[in-house]
């Protein structure tokens, strides 16, 4: 950490003097000591995700604002990760008075600015500056090409002739264009979303339920809810199905219409978010999430994904503040909310006290869903409570139909709690009755497949079903992992090398699978090679102590004396 700081530090000197020293109309005796030291100060904590701290730097250092290219930038953003997006935007136009910003996100701040006032004369002078400045990123890129195309259709109210492509994007923009204009093909473009595996359909079931009910074709949005299984869908999706049932139609409308030009703004936004989420780049993702919540401060339930980048940047204590946005008002996102919280206390303080912090909460929650039952069986599950596991995949088990698509999943998960006991006779019952229902779900043939491997059972059998699995899931690691193993306990040592070689391809870090692999190399007599990859697993950071323990007597004695 030290040796990052100084190296910002040493940037920022060079930087800084050498847009002093080019400077036409500055003298770099107006420059002093703490101007510099506020700005270094306002890097290091904007670097470690400190906003607040980092604001308060920037604000102490404007008289950088002019002379200096890059603080500009960083105070923008700063002000935008606050959620001082009407102070940013502001800032922006005192700025442009003077001198042209040098960053893409200061033109298009403009440019949602002036779209938001119905502007559009700026609008397309600030398009245009936007156009010269974007870069190669693809995402700059369609942020223009779709900004350009909503505001053709909320001035001229119909769709531009000439569109990029940008595939997915494209289609979601489509939809929300003609459901914005209220077009009769907009139930099509909808549906084309929700069946259109590739975008990510589940999302947009809210958004078709949501027009549905504001076209008060209640029994359509019905009949959709119905197909919807809660136990795997989203927050959002759940909530919806929640509010149909309860007949909450109010709660649509209260948080997003597509007749409204913010909310449709702000819903393309958030999509930019996820995107550059996915893509690790979580100043960009934190941005345009502040611009969507600028635009359309009632759909809360976005937040969501701001939570999961500060929690992912372990910037617990950003990630607690985003989490108090949510209420019991809606039962599903406060679950949500206690779900991470818990997630934090795991990282701070231990398995023990997220337990009791999320057990305390849940056996407050009157008449919970299936879904936060499910939840909870998940979460105790994770956490090795087993007995707790099974006591609440028992209790789904009683409320859904067998031939429900998550019959089998539940069954899976509670034989594999059981095995975890040693209840093994229990863990048979519950994974083969999953195989009947689906039998070609591979990771259930390999749990029990493997299972039965440890215990020296049903060998032959075993090696059958990891051949099924395998053939289903060949580029899963763990599968392939499992089937090399079993031909190493039949003996057949050549087989089982060149896949566990495959499995290691896949997942070169895996301890269970360096370990396997060096007992396999061991009985090809390649000696050497086996306490490389034994001595790989004593520096796993995710290897248990007994694993280690036993590596160190195979480095001793070679793993027969195991």
């Amino acid at each position: 950490m030290f040796i990052k700081i100084a190296k910002i530090f040493i940037f920022i000197l060079l930087i800084f003097y050498q847009n002093l020293l080019y400077s036409k109309n500055k003298d770099i005796n107006e420059f002093n000591s703490r101007d510099l030291s506020n700005y270094f100060s306002a890097q290091v904590s904007y670097i470690n995700q400190k906003n607040s701290d980092a604001l308060k730097f920037f604000k102490n250092s404007k008289f950088l604002k002019d002379k200096h290219a890059p603080y500009f930038r960083y105070y923008i953003f700063s002000l935008i990760n606050e959620g001082n997006v009407s102070e940013a935007i502001k800032e922006l136009k005192e700025y442009s008075g003077k001198k042209n910003p040098d960053f893409f996100e200061a033109y298009f701040l403009l440019t949602i600015d002036s779209l938001k006032k119905d502007n559009f004369k700026k609008t397309n002078v600030y398009l245009k500056d936007l156009s010269k400045i974007k870069g190669k990123d693809t995402l700059e890129l369609a942020v223009y090409e779709t900004l350009k195309s909503f505001s053709h259709v909320f001035e001229n109210k119909k769709i531009p002739n000439a569109q990029r492509n940008f595939g997915n994007l494209s289609l979601i923009s489509r939809t929300f264009q003609s459901c914005y204009l209220d077009e009769k093909n907009t139930l099509s473009y909808f549906l084309s979303l929700i069946n259109n595996a590739e975008v990510g359909h589940s999302r947009y079931k809210f958004f078709l339920v949501n027009y549905l009910v504001e076209k008060n074709r209640v029994d359509e949005a019905k009949k959709i809810i119905n197909k919807i299984n809660i136990l795997n869908s989203s927050l959002l999706v759940a909530q919806t199905k929640k509010w149909i049932e309860e007949e909450k139609l109010k709660k649509f409308n209260e948080i997003f219409s597509c007749k409204n030009k913010l909310d449709i703004l702000g819903e393309f936004f958030f999509l930019m978010a996820n995107l550059y989420s996915s893509q690790n780049d979580f100043e960009k993702s934190n941005f345009y999430l502040n611009i969507s919540n600028y635009l359309n401060p009632k759909f809360k339930f976005n937040l969501t994904l701001m939570a999961e980048n500060y929690f992912d940047n372990k910037n617990y204590k950003q990630s607690e503040k985003i989490l108090n946005n949510f209420s019991k008002d809606d039962d599903l996102f406060y679950w949500y909310k206690v779900r991470k919280k818990s997630k934090i206390i795991f990282e701070e303080l231990g398995a023990d006290k997220s337990f009791n912090f999320i057990n305390k909460k849940f056996k407050k929650i009157k008449n919970p869903s299936m879904k936060i039952i499910f939840d909870m069986a998940n979460i105790t599950r994770g956490l090795k409570k087993y007995d707790i596991a099974i006591k609440y995949y028992n209790k789904i088990l009683s409320k859904i139909d067998i031939g429900s698509e998550s019959y089998a999943k539940i069954l899976y998960r509670k034989g594999g709690s059981h095995e975890r006991l040693g209840n093994f006779e229990q863990a048979d019952k519950d994974l083969l009755k999953s195989l009947e229902a689906n039998p070609e779900d591979a990771y259930v043939l390999n749990y029990l497949a493997y299972s039965w491997l440890e215990r020296d059972y049903k060998i032959n059998t075993a090696i059958q079903m990891l051949e099924k699995a395998y053939k289903l899931k060949k580029n899963d690691a763990f599968i392939v992992d499992s089937i090399g193993w079993a031909y190493y306990l039949i003996g057949d040592f050549v087989k089982a090398e060149k896949l566990m070689k495959r499995a290691l391809i896949l997942m070169p870090d895996d301890p269970i699978v360096n370990d396997h692999y060096g007992d396999i190399l061991w009985k090809l007599n390649r000696i050497v090679q086996a306490q490389y990859y034994w001595k790989s697993v004593l520096k796993s950071k995710t290897a248990e102590k007994d694993m280690k323990e036993k590596i160190n007597i195979k480095l001793l004695k070679g793993p027969n004396k195991i």
